[in-house]
């Protein structure tokens, strides 16, 4: 008889009381011990309750397979497959050991990026804390006990205000006029030289007749649409876009990869510029606040400075040509020139005999002459210098929706509801006009190329014009269908030498038109 546990025959039989089953006795006995139960029925059993067997010697009967060499030798072969399915299954087992240690591995590195990314921003933060204090008049804190409360507020709190309410500015100083007029006086002269030699590299008329769409690129969020500005590095070819689900993207070129998108907007963002070589962005939003987007070394753009001077929409950044100030024009009438390094507003200029709001501003190429569009159809031209108004057109129907002078010096383009208009700075009079579209549809967008040999304007469509002198005809070169289906293309900007146009429209599209195959060799 066989043992009911092993289905051996047993060495040393016991037998149970209860289910009179036979066991290998050292079996049971440890059963016993650990369960307290029959392995069969599941019963209570005890060490009493099982009786020893009384059996002569019981000799093992060799099993078949050891009776002959084959037999043998197939037990050897057994034996060799299960270890070898043995040892396959470890090495799984040390594979699968593997992965989740780099995964593991992976995870820490990334926490670790996270953290070490965290620890700078808050010591930014500190920094700024500890800037804004400084910052704070010392009167504030030694006038605790004398001073009035109004509203909750202390008087000591506003004593960098004026008479009048507004906030004490700094002004333009003397060293900034005087980098101003050697940066006027250096590109002045560059400008000179440059007239007569159109850049080798520039795209010709031909090209631009054969530019189709390239590439569209989905840079800014499905449910809330739209592109309202752009700018281009021509160095780096990288894209700045500013859209209207409140963020900013900076997009490179060539690879079709976005670099950063730069969040911390509430509203849209009307206007993005490149500064500083590309290191800096500067935005303004309809949330009244513009802000200043350093680049760091993991490639994002990280907020440097959040500015709040301005009480109405900002519709407008323009950056000086030495990189070292910015102009930002808002729909509370007023203009801003920062210092661009410490985010300081110098001086606030407000018109006292314009209540309209500015929608669009640009600088003049030397730098010394600002131009502001404002939601009132005028067209205003600035000394910088001073910040006097040295010029207005008027002229237009509808809000100057965006502004750009030409690379010469003396050529003003401005678009608004009616079209676009082309000034001549030196006479100070609108010799040219272009009315692409019926009343009903607006243009858009202006720009001139950066070696102001071609003009292009968008609305309902995209259209390039040559430039010509002011009484030769502008030919028309080449119009372009707005693709996005939306009928407003917002914003449009030359590429480096004019070898491609990127427009943004009221779709989340980026769209790159230029020449069919030179996009491709550069890929």
């Amino acid at each position: 008889m066989n043992c009911s546990i092993s289905g051996e025959v047993p060495e040393d039989p016991v037998v149970s009381k209860k289910s009179g089953l036979l066991f290998e006795k050292r079996l049971i006995e440890r059963h016993i011990s650990d369960y307290g139960k029959c392995p069969i029925t599941g019963e209570p059993l005890t060490a009493d309750d099982i009786i020893p067997v009384k059996t002569g010697k019981i000799v093992k009967p060799r099993p078949v397979q050891a009776a002959s060499i084959p037999g043998m030798l197939g037990m050897f072969q057994i034996e060799w497959d299960g270890l070898m399915l043995s040892n396959f299954a470890l090495e799984q087992q040390l594979h699968t050991a593997r992965q989740e240690l780099s995964h593991a591995l992976y995870q820490h590195d990334a926490a670790c990026r996270v953290i070490a990314r965290l620890k700078k921003e808050r010591d930014e933060a500190r920094g700024l804390l500890a800037q804004a204090e400084r910052q704070i008049p010392m009167a504030a804190t030694t006038a605790v006990g004398t001073t009035t409360v109004s509203n909750g507020k202390r008087a000591a709190e506003d004593e960098d205000t004026g008479p009048d309410g507004k906030k004490i500015r700094p002004g333009i100083s003397h060293s900034v006029i005087e980098t101003l007029t050697e940066c006027n006086a250096g590109l002045s002269q560059q400008r000179k030289k440059r007239q007569t030699n159109i850049p080798a590299t520039l795209a010709p008329v031909d090209a631009l007749v054969r530019y189709t769409q390239l590439n569209s690129f989905p840079l800014h969020k499905t449910n809330k649409p739209g592109i309202l500005s752009l700018d281009i590095h021509y160095a780096k070819d990288i894209i700045a876009t500013g859209g209207v689900d409140s963020n900013a993207v900076v997009f490179d070129r060539p690879s079709g990869q976005i670099i950063s998108t730069l969040s911390g907007h509430s509203k849209r963002v009307t206007s993005v510029k490149f500064a500083a070589e590309g290191e800096l962005v500067v935005s303004g939003s309809a949330d009244k606040t513009v802000r200043v987007w350093q680049s760091s070394e993991n490639g994002n753009y990280d907020c440097r400075h959040v500015l709040k001077d301005h009480t109405a929409e900002v519709q407008a950044v323009t950056v000086h040509a030495t990189n070292n100030y910015f102009v930002t024009a808002s729909l509370d009438s007023t203009w801003c020139f920062y210092d661009l390094a410490s985010g300081l507003c110098l001086t606030q200029v407000a018109d006292a005999s314009e209540s309209e709001g500015y929608t669009s501003a640009a600088f003049h190429p030397d730098g010394l002459i600002l131009g502001t569009g404002t939601s009132g159809s005028l067209v205003k031209i600035w000394d910088v210098k001073s910040q006097a108004n040295v010029a207005k057109f008027d002229g237009h129907v509808g809000s100057v929706t965006a502004i750009s002078f030409s690379e010469n010096g003396y050529f003003l383009a401005t678009a608004a509801h009616d079209g676009v208009k082309l000034w001549d700075l030196r006479k100070l009079k609108n010799f040219r006009t272009f009315a692409p579209y019926d009343e009903n549809t607006p243009t858009q967008s202006v720009e001139f190329d950066h070696s102001g040999s071609y003009l292009a304007l968008g609305g309902s469509d995209i259209r390039v014009y040559q430039v010509a002198s002011v009484k030769a005809d502008w030919n028309h070169i080449k119009t372009f269908p707005d693709l996005s289906g939306t009928g407003k293309a917002t914003c449009l900007k030359f590429g480096p030498d004019a070898t491609y146009i990127a427009v943004g429209s009221m779709d989340r599209n980026l769209r790159i038109f230029g020449l069919p195959g030179e996009d491709q060799m550069e890929g």
